[in-house]
């Protein structure tokens, strides 16, 4: 315990005894004591006797050598850095050492035209001074020129450097000459000499140096450009321009480039020459005055009113094998507004439209003097094997002025189509070449003048082989393009053969066919029962589904079909791999048959067949009868081609008479259960 607590708990004891009442009684006075008046002798100072310190812990006598010895060696240091200070200051100041040439005391001066013309040889005038104390031994002049300077005696030399020896050079001497070089740049653009002096000083093995340089601007370039081609175009539409390189030089400029940086939506297609890189030609060397040209196909694409700039650039590049230019000599831009096409076009497929005016490349050629209207590859329609189909193409002119002499082509490609089958009221069906053309002959004069915002109508029909031509063609599409092009008033940059086209591609659905029919004496799971069926006794039949598919493949395709209360399944279908739902609720039943692949069912490759065994029980109400067996026998899918959901149903119902066939098709087939004949199909009484 804490001293403090034990004092604590002391005065406590007394307290309580002090202010018991039961205590109270048992204390008695200690006797008092009387109080001593003595004085005690005290000292005034305080003092602790010190133990007397050993002999070891003396400071010996030779660290008092030590100090001293330090001492000196400080005095001598701070000695020897004052003189060393002293004679440096001297020798700069008085002695060898200033003698040293600074390179601010020299004066490199360059001076020539304010501007040069690219491609000319050009001289500087070079003025170099000495103003240091100490003459410059072994100067020497490196100039350093931009890049694509060429030397002045060969112009198909480069010139990246010059040095031209100037010797000593007293105090205050001077040195001046000229330099002559021919340089390369595009107009407003500028480029740097650097003028440096090599030097040494006597008593000096390093070499110092002092530069300069000097601004170059090009008032000209060596090289002209000109671009020739229309100032508008069609979105989709091929359009042509050439670009003219020409020399200004008064010598060769050695390695031609010429880089053209396509706009967005520009598709290259060819050029003469061709290409050495994407958008970078070769032109080789130009001779003064010479000119080569380069001329450029592709399509631009875009909404009306765009714009879109090509920017040219010539050049040289440092190696022959370089893809790249390395000294640009001009600049140049060609922009080319989009514009509306001509003759808007909207094509329809049996009244609904599939196709507007969206410009795209066509083959037709309007002549020299005509302009033409353009649409491209509209969405697809679909159609079947065997259907007459009707086209119809509408018109309108989109120009401020009329449009003379109109012609309208529509050309069928892809699938081969009966020529004899195509027909139309105000055009001429060209079998040679399968188009069908309008003009003012054939429209009796109403395509020779169209007015600004005219518009009409011209149509042709057209009957799709029938699947029996199909089976050997794997996902047929037929193609319909149409071109339109006339004649008009010339206007200063505009176009006068533009192109489009209005294409639209018909894609055919394929042709499904499910067949149905019951079988009782080729029946796979052996039939029992009577034939004719008889009134109160089961006969077991055989219901066999086959699926035929001409030309697309088919997804997700199944089949349904319900039995009739008085039918019963038995449980067993074959192939077991099938996969096959019976419902015994309402005797529905379904055959989830997957993917069909073209061609199943023709050209020797097997059709895909299902068979389920069933029993029929006839009543004594179905006596004289024939029937159902299966009903709504109904085949769905999505055809793969045309993204076109299929669905079949087959007619009529089969029934007890074997001899018919249920099909998708109305043509009917003779039953193949041999032995069966038609007095068998009819449900009889029980005999008594």
């Amino acid at each position: 315990m804490d001293p403090s607590d034990h004092e604590k708990e002391k005065i406590e004891r007394l307290r309580r005894a002090m202010y018991s009442r039961s205590l109270s009684d048992k204390l008695h006075e200690k006797p008092r004591h009387a109080l001593d008046l003595t004085r005690q002798a005290v000292g005034e100072d305080w003092a602790q006797p010190e133990p007397e310190a050993s002999g070891m812990m003396v400071a010996p006598r030779m660290i008092g050598y030590t100090r001293k010895l330090l001492w000196w060696f400080l005095a001598a240091a701070v000695t020897f850095f004052v003189c060393a200070l002293l004679f440096f200051a001297y020798y700069f100041l008085f002695g060898a050492g200033s003698s040293h040439a600074s390179a601010s005391n020299i004066d490199i001066a360059v001076s020539g035209p304010s501007e040069i013309a690219g491609g000319e040889a050009t001289k500087l005038q070079l003025v170099v001074t000495n103003h240091n104390s100490v003459a410059l031994e072994l100067a020497e002049l490196v100039i350093t020129y931009p890049p694509g300077t060429r030397s002045p005696s060969d112009f198909k030399t480069d010139f990246p450097s010059q040095r031209i020896p100037l010797g000593t050079i007293e105090p205050g001497g001077t040195r001046q000459g000229t330099i002559s070089a021919v340089f390369a740049g595009a107009q407003g653009t500028h480029a740097t000499v650097k003028v440096e002096l090599e030097y040494h000083i006597t008593g000096s093995n390093a070499v110092f140096l002092a530069d300069s340089d000097y601004d170059v601007a090009f008032g000209s370039s060596p090289v002209t450009v000109a671009v020739d081609g229309n100032t508008e175009t069609v979105s989709g539409q091929e359009m042509f321009f050439t670009v003219d390189v020409g020399s200004n030089a008064s010598a060769p400029i050695k390695d031609m480039l010429v880089h053209i940086d396509y706009p967005f939506g520009f598709t290259f297609k060819s050029s003469d020459p061709a290409p050495i890189a994407t958008g970078l030609w070769s032109v080789g060397d130009l001779s003064p005055g010479q000119h080569k040209e380069i001329a450029v196909r592709g399509i631009l694409s875009g909404e009306p009113g765009d714009s879109r700039v090509f920017h040219i650039t010539t050049g040289t590049r440092a190696v022959s094998t370089a893809l790249a230019i390395d000294t640009p000599l001009s600049n140049n831009s060609y922009p080319l507004a989009i514009s509306q096409p001509f003759l808007g076009l909207t094509i329809s497929v049996n009244k609904n439209t599939t196709s507007t005016t969206t410009p795209g490349q066509s083959g037709f050629d309007g002549g020299p003097n005509s302009a033409a209207a353009v649409a491209s590859l509209g969405t697809s329609s679909v159609i079947s094997p065997g259907d007459t189909v009707s086209i119809s193409v509408e018109y309108t002119n989109h120009l401020a002025t009329e449009i003379n002499d109109a012609i309208i082509v529509a050309r069928l490609s892809g699938l081969q189509i009966d020529g004899s089958t195509v027909g139309t009221a105000d055009g001429f069906y060209r079998s040679t070449d399968n188009t069908v053309l309008w003009d003012k002959t054939t429209t009796n004069g109403v395509l020779k003048t169209l007015a600004p915002g005219a518009k009409g109508t011209v149509s042709f029909t057209f009957k799709v082989p029938s699947s029996a031509d199909l089976k050997n063609v794997s996902n047929p599409h037929l193609d319909i393009s149409v071109n339109a092009a006339g004649k008009r008033l010339s206007d200063t940059g505009v176009p006068q053969n533009l192109q489009s086209v209005a294409q639209q591609r018909l894609k055919l659905a394929t042709d499904l066919e499910l067949n149905a029919q019951a079988l009782y004496y080729a029946n796979p799971f052996v039939s029992t029962g009577p034939l004719p069926p008889t009134a109160g006794t089961e006969t077991t039949y055989a219901l066999v589904f086959t699926i035929t598919n001409t030309t697309n493949a088919l997804t997700g395709a199944k089949v349904t079909a319900t039995l009739p209360p008085y039918v019963r399944w038995i449980g067993s279908h074959a192939p077991s791999t099938e996969s096959l739902i019976f419902n015994q609720a309402d005797g529905t039943f379904t055959w989830n048959v997957g993917d069909i692949a073209p061609g199943v069912g023709t050209n020797g490759l097997a059709p895909r067949q299902m068979a389920i065994s069933i029993g029929f029980t006839p009543s004594t109400s179905q006596i004289g009868e024939q029937p159902s067996l299966v009903k709504n026998i109904t085949l769905t899918g999505t055809d793969a081609a045309t993204g076109k959901v299929i669905k079949k149903t087959t007619t009529p119902e089969v029934n007890t008479n074997l001899s018919q066939v249920s099909k998708t098709s109305s043509d009917a087939l003779v039953g193949t259960d041999p032995g069966f004949t038609s007095d068998k199909a009819t449900v009889v009484p029980a005999a008594r």
